[in-house]
């Protein structure tokens, strides 16, 4: 049973921390969030499958050709839902992402159908046994993909130029302006990024949940909790928050049952934010006087 859980706590609290970490990236650039985060989690899983299951395309084709997908509806969302209300000094872009996300939830149910449909994976065909429990190849390749991006977004931001840049703007977007860089646009691709790396959980998965309309939508919630619960300032902080997250799921679903799961998770959460309001890793704001 131990084995179980920390192979599907890690798997999972992996995959949040991805969707998590792309909270962290349009937050740290632009203050703002895309809440229809989850729905990109569908999005990306389900043109997948329509590209390779259903027009039988190859399927790395697919997933490329899904990721790209999820990035224009990453630059849509910032274009559409976040950017006017955000020039405007408005914080209506909150409503607007979740309203984006309800209307591409409804797109997809009623093109895809609400039928669930298997996305074929060769790492989820045949479990292997580990210490005496079963296990698909493809929840440990979860945990590796999931803490490896993470850390690769967390490296881009601090040691190449792009990093430097998408700091430049969060730190002072006048400022960076004044420098010569185009805000409008490093914002655009920090929605994309965002975007992207919900497509990539998406993709990760659905082979073993399955594909439907409704995929992502919990996800969603979940990843936006361990964003605040990590700190949604601190890379770190979020990536530590989505494997713990993750952990304390598996544990009480393989003890107490899934009946209690989120009960008992989100109540340890409410706990934790009592007494560390800004995040396990993230920092109170400091105003100048």
């Amino acid at each position: 049973m131990l084995t179980s859980i920390l192979v599907s706590g890690l798997g999972l609290g992996s995959m949040y921390g991805l969707v998590a970490l792309g909270f962290h990236v349009t937050y740290a650039v632009s203050g703002t969030v895309n809440f229809a985060q989850g729905s990109v989690v569908t999005l990306g899983a389900v043109l997948a499958y329509a590209l390779g299951v259903t027009l039988g395309s190859p399927m790395p084709a697919a997933i490329v050709l899904a990721l790209v997908g999820c990035a224009l509806f990453g630059l849509v969302v910032e274009a559409a839902l976040v950017r006017p209300f955000v020039t405007r000094g408005s914080d209506a872009w909150l409503l607007a992402t979740v309203a984006g996300g309800i209307v591409l939830d409804n797109t997809v149910l009623f093109t895809f159908g609400k039928e669930p449909r298997s996305l074929p994976s060769p790492l989820a065909t045949k479990p292997v046994e580990i210490l005496g429990t079963g296990i698909y190849p493809l929840q440990l390749v979860i945990p590796v993909v999931g803490i490896t991006l993470a850390f690769a977004i967390r490296t881009v931001f601090r040691q190449t130029d792009l990093g430097r840049v998408l700091l430049a703007v969060a730190q002072n977007a006048d400022a960076a302006r004044l420098m010569g860089i185009d805000v409008r646009r490093t914002v655009a691709c920090a929605f994309a990024l965002s975007a992207v790396l919900a497509g990539i959980a998406g993709l990760l998965i659905a082979p073993l949940f399955s594909v439907s309309a409704e995929l992502g939508t919990l996800f969603g919630i979940k990843a936006f909790a361990v964003a605040i619960l990590g700190g949604i300032g601190s890379a770190t902080g979020v990536i530590l928050a989505g494997l713990l997250y993750g952990l304390v799921e598996a544990g009480v679903t393989a003890t107490l049952g899934s009946t209690y799961t989120q009960l008992v998770v989100f109540s340890v959460i409410i706990l934790a934010l009592t007494l560390r309001p800004d995040g396990l890793l993230g920092r109170a704001p400091v105003n100048k006087v």
